[in-house]
């Protein structure tokens, strides 16, 4: 069992077990009873990426508005949590263990696996091959850098955020990974946005929103 300090219900900051050592986190709770877990992954840490990213802040803000209880968290050497960058090898395991931390808090929640620019890759990758996981969210995935080959494949619903006018990973790449995808599936195009969301991060969370405050998992 986790350390009672870190339960997802006792506070809003704390620490879960990593691989690599203790790994910083920060919860948000949804004001009555949670219909939902999502664990959240924050973009490339060798790019300044944390789980206080706005556009993560904005994103968990919003979910935990509809219900959820969302995990976010710092990978390995980011913020307080423990290790070094190892090229999303590592990065994969921090997420499993937050995956892992998330279900023994809450069990018999279902849970989304979620996450931002290179965040995206690892959580729906992770969350792909994961029977606990029953959800994907991907905000700007880095789909020209990663295969994501386990998502193509995956018939678990899929949603995915993305900015019209991404300088990093071009929409078109987006709407061809999109069209590779098995349903269920939808993709959410935000006018004018950057890869960061800049100025508009607030708009990630209201698309999370329509997307997802009458989904679940369960439903027919």
């Amino acid at each position: 069992m986790a350390d009672p300090s870190t339960s997802l219900g006792a506070g809003r900051a704390g620490t879960i077990p990593g691989a690599a050592g203790p790994l910083e986190m920060l919860v948000d709770l949804p004001a009555g009873r949670p219909r939902a877990g999502v664990v959240f992954a924050h973009p490339l840490p060798t790019e300044g990426g944390t789980m206080h990213t706005k556009v993560v802040y904005q994103s968990a803000k919003a979910l935990a508005r509809i219900g959820c209880v969302v995990l976010r968290f710092n990978f390995r050497g980011v913020g307080l949590s423990a290790g070094t960058w190892d090229r999303g090898r590592g990065e994969l395991d921090d997420y499993r263990a937050a995956l892992a931390f998330m279900a023994e808090q809450h069990p018999g929640l279902e849970i989304w696996a979620a996450g931002f620019s290179f965040g995206a890759y690892i959580a729906t990758t992770a969350g792909a091959d994961d029977e606990r996981v029953c959800a994907l969210i991907a905000i700007a995935p880095p789909v020209d850098r990663y295969e994501f080959a386990s998502v193509k494949l995956s018939e678990k619903p899929k949603f995915i955020i993305h900015g019209e006018r991404d300088e990093l990973i071009s929409i078109t790449l987006v709407r061809h990974f999109y069209a590779q995808l098995r349903e269920p599936r939808e993709l959410v195009e935000i006018d004018r946005a950057n890869h960061l969301f800049d100025g508009q991060a607030s708009e990630v969370g209201e698309a999370l929103v329509d997307l997802l405050e009458d989904f679940s998992c369960t439903k027919p």
